[in-house]
């Protein structure tokens, strides 16, 4: 049985981009409390019982936090032009790797805006 699960992250950062128009409020520095989806999907583990530990998960994306909670994301090297779409796909190369299972990346920077990045 194929199975997706997620497991939702938050972390807070300063960003800008750099290549709008300078009129635009965007151009200009700012911050977002963004929420970080991060989607498996995978056959069941009949005898586990899940598709992976949820710990697992959070162990995966630990390194990856710990570089953008907190920071000005602009300063990032890959994320000098920090929109949605950039550090959905900057995160999918930072874990995938270490998730081979990992189906889709989800970033929020609002609560009625984001991206869904599949890789």
């Amino acid at each position: 049985m194929t199975t997706t699960l997620f497991k939702e992250f938050k972390f807070e950062a300063a960003h800008r981009l750099p290549y709008v128009a300078k009129e635009h409020k965007c151009s200009r520095l700012h911050g977002h409390s963004f929420r970080v989806c991060l989607e498996i999907t995978a056959e069941l583990d009949i005898h586990a019982g899940w598709v992976i530990d949820f710990s697992e998960l959070k162990m995966a994306f630990k390194p990856v936090y710990n570089l953008l909670d907190h920071h000005y994301l602009n300063d990032i090297p890959g994320l000098e032009n920090p929109t949605s779409e950039v550090l959905a796909e900057w995160i999918w190369k930072r874990i995938k790797p270490t998730l081979p299972s990992l189906s889709t990346v989800i970033i929020k920077e609002t609560c009625t805006t984001g991206c869904i990045y599949r890789g």
